[in-house]
């Protein structure tokens, strides 16, 4: 998988980060942003991400850092077979 260019930074969606400042007590966020890359100053929020049906609470912890939001929720359903009676 191909990096971001050093020189751009990590992706953070403006959304994320203006509703941060404004409201930085907010403890849960809406986002819709699977490409956004946690970064420390997220550590400790829950956000709820949209896996394209619905919203799924994340909690961010240190281990996170570095990798993007859309690794944490999965977006297909697993396959289950049907038993037969």
């Amino acid at each position: 998988m191909g990096k971001r260019s050093l020189w751009k930074g990590p992706f953070l969606s403006s959304k994320i980060v203006s509703d941060i400042k404004l409201n930085n007590s907010l403890k849960i966020l809406k986002t819709t942003s699977r490409n956004t890359t946690i970064l420390p100053f997220l550590i400790g929020k829950t956000i709820q991400l949209h896996n394209g049906k619905f919203f799924i609470n994340i909690k961010i912890t240190e281990d996170m850092i570095g990798h993007k939001l859309g690794e944490f929720v999965p977006t297909r359903l697993r396959h289950i077979y049907k038993k037969k009676k």
